[in-house]
């Protein structure tokens, strides 16, 4: 019923959307003899704005076309290595010359947390140049037809081992925030089996491994409900006009009313701006908004069996590091771990995986010798500043490349 509500509320402010668009334009649009009104520039700042605040947003696009290889520009190709109901694990082929030295593999986990894996774009960006990138590509869940099952934490694992077994030994495991929990369990399972596949390396970028540690106010809002609150309270099933109909769901939408309400006030702010600088003229302000709101509101549904296993295991009970998790009936132990190098990465500054809960990893993965590993905290770094940004290109990129070059095997010549 919250769904289909909230689809009835969207259909209702459509007409109002298309008319504040429509005035934008009428208003805004220098060949319009209404944008020379003396009010015009606040009349199509408005009305933008509005349009805005109630239009829906789609999955972005990476727009990664090119990159810098050897001081050379080469194209990039988007090409799916793998497809399965919930993620595609996505390639990002560059145009090498033959015979060049083959650069380390790097696979990139995306948090399955509410916003699709463009949010690692810039990730993606800064590791193009000197690495072969592949990313998951989460599946918005009301996209995938009930027939196809359900997807729980359990089933996370099995994909992070069926991704990182596709791309082989010398691949390197970079996890970003959510998956960091899943990742590390694939792995130890992995090293537990003697699995030859394992990764030469995994770098876990502000995660949850121990929410114990330092605990934020993410942390807290979980503690204070219960996991029935959770069940009955956020998950509702997909509308019928759906491909994924009747699918049990942790909306976007309430997701992304989550991620407002954690910094109202920075978001109003925000959006104020935007106005004034529309109004001024700020055409490149006005556009630097308009990109990060573009990402930042597009936003998909989660399994819902996944989003209460991970709120049950990671955020109320702690199974990780307290020894008791279980996956697939056999419980999961990252002292296993010997032949893969660890990397944790935190921001001084991190509210949502708060500095100390990643680092926690060295203490599960205490078979790993001291040059196996390496924890860097980066000063003065909120939580997308770890994979987004200047800090993260200027600063932490050059440290996880540098990382991974000294666990990758010596090199091969590019096919």
């Amino acid at each position: 019923m919250l769904y289909d509500l909230h689809e009835f509320q969207h259909s209702l402010v459509a007409p109002f959307r298309l008319w504040a668009e429509a005035t934008s334009q009428l208003f805004g649009n220098p060949f319009s003899a209404f944008s020379y009104l003396p009010a015009a520039p606040k009349v199509a700042a408005g009305s933008e704005l509005f349009a805005r605040l109630v239009r829906r947003y789609e999955k972005p696009a990476f727009g990664l076309d090119t990159t810098t290889v050897d001081g050379r520009t080469v194209a990039v190709a988007e090409e799916y290595a793998a497809e399965l109901p919930f993620c595609r694990l996505l390639h990002f082929k560059r145009d090498l010359p033959a015979g060049r030295a083959a650069d380390p593999k790097v696979l990139v986990f995306a948090p399955l947390s509410g916003h699709y894996a463009t949010l690692l774009r810039d990730t993606v960006r800064a590791l193009l140049p000197a690495h072969e990138v592949y990313i998951t590509d989460w599946v918005d869940a009301r996209l995938v037809p009930h027939s196809q099952g359900g997807f729980g934490f359990d089933d996370y694992v099995a994909y992070a081992r069926d991704f990182i077994a596709r791309l082989g030994p010398d691949v390197h495991v970079v996890s970003v925030c959510q998956p960091t929990v899943p990742v590390l369990a694939a792995i130890s399972l992995m090293a537990a089996d003697d699995d030859p596949a394992q990764p030469r390396s995994m770098v876990l970028m502000g995660g949850p491994i121990d929410t114990r540690v330092n605990p934020t106010a993410v942390n807290d809002y979980a503690q204070a409900h219960s996991l029935a609150w959770f069940e009955t309270r956020v998950v509702t099933r997909v509308p019928a006009k759906y491909p994924g109909a009747l699918r049990r769901v942790y909306p976007g939408f309430m997701q992304h009313a989550g991620f407002v309400a954690m910094n109202p006030d920075r978001h109003i702010d925000a959006h104020v701006d935007f106005y004034h600088h529309l109004v001024k003229g700020d055409g490149e302000s006005a556009e630097a908004h308009r990109r990060f709101y573009d990402e930042y509101n597009a936003v998909m549904d989660l399994p819902a069996e996944f989003y209460l296993e991970t709120i049950e295991r990671v955020f109320l009970d702690y199974h990780l590091p307290q020894g008791k998790l279980m996956v697939g009936g056999r419980r999961v132990d990252p002292a296993a771990i010997r032949k893969t190098a660890l990397m944790t990465v935190e921001g001084e500054l991190d509210d949502i995986s708060a500095p100390g809960q990643t680092e926690a990893a060295h203490g599960l993965c205490a078979s790993l010798e001291a040059g196996q590993r390496r924890h860097f905290l980066c000063p003065q770094v909120g939580h997308y500043g770890i994979f987004s940004g200047r800090r993260w290109r200027e600063v932490i990129c050059p440290e996880v490349a540098g990382f991974i070059r000294r666990f990758e095997r010596p090199a091969t010549v590019q096919d």
